[in-house]
């Protein structure tokens, strides 16, 4: 059903035929890179928060870390993430395959700077085993997101 969703969703922007079903699981971004043939950064991971009890997901590179001192600059509450065994039910997509795309009715979506690096990403398309080829413009459109944040970790 996420699967659905998440195409439901794409199809709004014409991009529903990109998802990429490939045959070994995508649902850690060690999987994704290696069943896509892409680098770890590449993959777009999306994180569930849990904001003054409101749930947003964070769309961010593979490699980024989230950096507590400026999730409280940026949302003015400390950083907390979704009980596992709640995702699915609270953002729509269950763990794996977690992306911006069909999320629940009040699930607001950010994209973190971290992905303008890169041209191109890899979000997941609402399961553990899918992914889509998405430049940055096109996620940053079909994501419906709220904007960008600065949320991650600088890089070492």
């Amino acid at each position: 059903m996420s699967l659905e969703k998440a195409q439901a969703h794409l199809a709004k922007y014409g991009l529903e035929k990109r998802i990429i079903i490939p045959s070994e699981s995508s649902a850690t971004v060690e999987l994704a890179a290696e069943a896509l043939g892409v680098k770890e950064d590449e993959i777009a991971k999306t994180m569930s928060f849990l904001l003054h009890d409101q749930p947003i997901v964070i769309v961010m590179s593979g490699q980024a870390r989230i950096d507590n001192h400026k999730y409280k600059e940026t949302f003015h509450v400390k950083a907390k993430m979704v009980p596992f065994e709640e995702v699915e039910e609270i953002i729509g997509h269950a763990p794996g395959g977690v992306c911006p795309f069909g999320v629940n009715p009040g699930v607001k979506v950010y994209l973190d700077v971290s992905l303008k690096k890169h041209e191109i990403v890899y979000p997941a398309a609402g399961t553990s085993a899918s992914a889509l080829r998405l430049t940055i413009a096109e996620l940053e459109k079909c994501a419906e997101a709220q904007g960008w944040v600065d949320v991650c970790k600088d890089p070492a």
